[in-house]
């Protein structure tokens, strides 16, 4: 992208193209770097749990049809598929029915790398094979490239929507944040209409989400979504906004500099939006096809290995975890807005900023989760 100041930041089609997690295995990828996401995951089992159960108590299918959109790439994936395929055999076994044939649809965006996630699907086979046996053998895994803010199977196909930690994500940067500079999200210096346009942005493409969805899924069918969101009404509020604040502070330092070039920031967006519980409730009343079941906030440390078990010295450092968290997050859009030459030094500076601030604050993320089905 250039830095034309008349292209505040990248349209829609350049965001499909860039906004993907970091691919591959290596020390700054997501599949090394996102035990928050598999964290996030576990805190939801129990609602998953809750609308596997309603709806396979009340349909017995020869096919079971589960999608997980958003589904990014590393362990996380299988993992949340994994819980979901297990929790269906439990109920099958309980009710003594024969465990269904049941299809794995893996959806992201075209650029994610889902070959990783192809190359570990033999090592998820095997962990089936050891809670479930000769079952495992009916479970057939698949990968859907395209957008979920756009249709992406047959009318009335899918029995079970998961998704997590992806809905945050925009479909486009908003028109008119020309006047947010100085900041590459909302913020508290943010002008009013700069948090208009976010908001109207993940009103479109939420309520496009949900019609998707509402062709998609049977009767009966349902969703358990979890969202990067917010208990606050106010959308710069620092429970979602401050760990991009950091990183604006990082950059702003580059540019003061003149390692940055001002234009290049000033035309950097994220396009991201943190939901309250009550934004996502009223998308999902507006558009009228589902029912809420479940509506829940938890929180999580911004520091997945607060409390763990540390696997190396390296993570016994909080601000280097969340470091290598938002760069295996971040770095796909920040390389293809400034360039590959600047990401080891703007997380450098940030890694030192988080860490000051984490010493000083108590800093969490903010989960919104959502359990829906689909009206008859």
């Amino acid at each position: 992208m250039e830095s034309n100041q008349q292209i505040k930041s990248p349209g829609k089609m350049e965001v499909v193209e860039v906004l993907c997690m970091k691919g591959g295995i290596g020390d700054t990828s997501y599949a090394q770097n996102s035990l928050l996401q598999k964290k996030v995951i576990s805190l939801t089992k129990p609602i998953i749990h809750e609308a596997i159960t309603n709806f396979y108590c009340n349909n017995f299918l020869a096919t079971l049809r589960i999608a997980d959109l958003g589904c990014s790439s590393g362990p996380n994936i299988l993992f949340a598929v994994l819980e979901i395929v297990t929790i269906v055999d439990k109920v099958c076994k309980k009710m003594g029915n024969q465990l269904p044939e049941i299809q794995v649809f893996l959806n992201d965006l075209p650029g994610n790398d889902f070959n990783t996630i192809f190359k570990s699907v033999s090592k998820f086979q095997k962990d089936l094979e050891k809670i479930m046996g000769a079952g495992a053998e009916s479970c057939f895994v698949t990968g859907v490239p395209g957008s979920f803010y756009g249709r992406l199977f047959p009318s009335k196909s899918i029995h079970f929507i998961h998704s997590s930690y992806s809905l945050q994500w925009l479909s486009q940067v908003p028109n008119g944040l020309e006047s947010n500079k100085g900041n590459i999200y909302m913020a508290s210096s943010s002008p009013p209409c700069v948090l208009k346009s976010y908001y109207e942005q993940f009103q479109t493409d939420f309520s496009m989400f949900l019609r998707c969805r509402s062709e998609e899924l049977v009767e009966g069918g349902s969703m358990v979504l979890t969202f990067l969101g917010r208990r606050s009404d106010d959308p710069s509020s620092k429970e979602c906004c401050y760990i991009w604040e950091l990183l604006a502070l990082a950059l702003s330092d580059m540019v003061g500099e003149e390692l940055i070039e001002e234009e290049k920031m000033d035309s950097f967006n994220i396009p991201q939006y943190a939901p309250s519980p009550y934004e996502i409730k009223c998308e999902a009343e507006k558009e009228g096809s589902f029912t809420i079941d479940r509506l829940e906030v938890s929180e999580v440390n911004w520091n997945a290995y607060d409390g763990e078990f540390y696997p190396s010295d390296a993570h016994k450092d909080g601000g280097h975890n969340v470091t290598m968290l938002m760069r295996a997050v971040a770095e796909p859009l920040l390389a293809s807005h400034f360039g590959d030459g600047i990401i080891d030094e703007v997380f450098s500076r940030y890694q030192k900023i988080v860490a000051d601030r984490m010493s000083r604050e108590k800093t969490e993320f903010v989960n919104v989760t959502v359990a829906m089905t689909r009206r008859g």
